[in-house]
């Protein structure tokens, strides 16, 4: 388990420049089953036996969204589920990305 998941998401007030170069890769060698898109979102993909796990799991990813005040977008349908998560407010990457997404690994 990653020590990322043990973290809270910190809100994004802006201002900042999104992560790039070696912070970036430093945080995604910790997260191996995420795919760091264009060095923009974080993304991936879950597989399930059927279309009511798949909604279980988005319904655990939404209550953790709410919890952590960080929403991604979840894209699902029967026995799968996509995450993609970046912060919204900077239009790229920050570290509480990569803590959301080791949370939603330990669901």
């Amino acid at each position: 388990m990653s020590d990322l998941a043990q973290r809270e998401c910190v809100p994004c007030k802006g201002g900042v420049p999104p992560l790039k170069g070696e912070k970036l890769e430093e945080l995604a060698r910790q997260l191996p089953d995420w795919e760091v898109v264009d060095e923009h979102h974080l993304r991936r993909k879950f597989r399930f036996g059927n279309f009511r796990e798949a909604l279980d799991f988005v319904n655990r990813v939404g209550e953790l969204a709410e919890e952590q005040n960080h929403h991604p977008d979840i894209c699902f349908g029967w026995g799968r589920v996509e995450i993609t998560v970046f912060t919204h407010k900077i239009d790229g990457l920050t570290e509480s990305d990569f803590i959301f997404a080791a949370k939603v690994d330990n669901l």
